[in-house]
């Protein structure tokens, strides 16, 4: 994992040397963020505006025919609300606010529920579809105040595990009646830009990798998948900066180059079952969830399941292969 950021922050440092980048430039990716953002984070919560249309509401203020008056309004205040994180990037990190937060999230329910818009729940929720158990409503002032007393120590953490986990721990407080995803990736966001990353987009495909690695680490489970989900869209977002400002054509997606369970068995010469094993025992990685549940890996899982078998060979367990796996890959 670590190995990972160190490849992130060299990518930066790249994008930096770069920098300062054409006005013209700077202001067609903001405005191709701001639509993508706002598409994509509305989408992960059910809004069924598309790309096209989410662009038509955000940059020319088109009503599209068919869709509900709370959709429209849910593009415009999370577009409204970036440019409000984006307002706030020159300061550090260590200055992000608890009012900060409450200003995110009523710019993003304005119009929609202006009850509830900037304020703390005082009843108690639960998450559609989670076991998750939520803090009681009760709690959630002084649980707020100690995550900002923690985000003020933040700075001590690679930016993108800060991020993450920033996340990671207002969406488990769930401080807020409804829209806590959208603002809790809305603060992600504001804390890599505050340290001069771009933003990480959480894509549709993703949805569902994302909503259970993030059940899973709110279940005290590892938040290693979480982490490297978000990594990932940080990746992507760095490439889009650094292919813009250098002219260099775009890589495939990530998923284009993806392995389908049954592609990769093929390749590596192993049936399936024993690959969904060694997944479940965390020696090979998932790295996407389609919308239709496939799991695909990474090309270089192939190279994974040579090194497995040639453990396997010199009588290691899987859980000491498993060690020496992530010894190596934070060698």
């Amino acid at each position: 994992m670590e190995l990972f950021l160190e490849k992130l922050t060299r990518k930066k440092e790249r994008l930096d040397a770069l920098r300062p980048l054409p006005p013209a430039l700077v202001q067609n990716l903001d405005e191709w963020f701001k639509v993508e953002l706002t598409f994509t984070s509305n989408a992960i919560e059910g809004n069924t505006l598309s790309r096209r249309e989410t662009a038509l509401v955000v940059q020319r203020g088109i009503t599209v025919g068919g869709k509900s008056l709370v959709e429209h309004l849910e593009a415009t205040n999370h577009a409204r609300a970036l440019e409000w994180v984006m307002e706030q990037i020159q300061r550090s990190g260590a200055q992000i606010r608890e009012t900060d937060i409450l200003r995110i999230h009523e710019l993003i329910l304005k119009g929609i529920d202006d009850n509830n818009a900037g304020r703390y729940r005082n009843l108690p929720v639960r998450i559609a579809g989670s076991t998750v158990v939520l803090p009681n409503h009760r709690k959630v002032p002084d649980l707020m105040e100690q995550f900002t007393a923690w985000l003020r120590t933040s700075d001590a953490l690679h930016p993108v595990e800060a991020a993450t986990e920033a996340h990671y721990r207002l969406a488990t407080i769930h401080p807020f009646t409804d829209g806590n995803g959208r603002t809790a990736r809305l603060l992600m966001n504001l804390i890599l830009m505050m340290a001069g990353y771009p933003p990480a987009i959480i894509r549709k495909r993703d949805r569902l990798t994302y909503l259970a690695s993030l059940e899973t680490a709110q279940s005290g489970g590892s938040k290693d998948s979480f982490l490297r989900l978000v990594r990932n869209a940080v990746k992507r977002s760095l490439d889009i900066y650094l292919n813009a400002a250098t002219g260099e054509q775009p890589k495939a997606e990530d998923s284009d180059l993806m392995l389908k369970i049954g592609e990769l068995a093929k390749r590596a010469a192993v049936n399936t079952s024993t690959i969904r094993h060694w997944s479940k025992e965390g020696l090979l990685e998932v790295a996407e969830t389609t919308p239709s549940g496939y799991h695909l890996y990474a090309p270089e899982m192939v190279d994974r399941i040579k090194q497995i078998r040639e453990l396997q060979t010199k009588r290691f367990t899987l859980g000491e292969i498993a060690a020496k796996l992530k010894q190596a890959e934070t060698a």
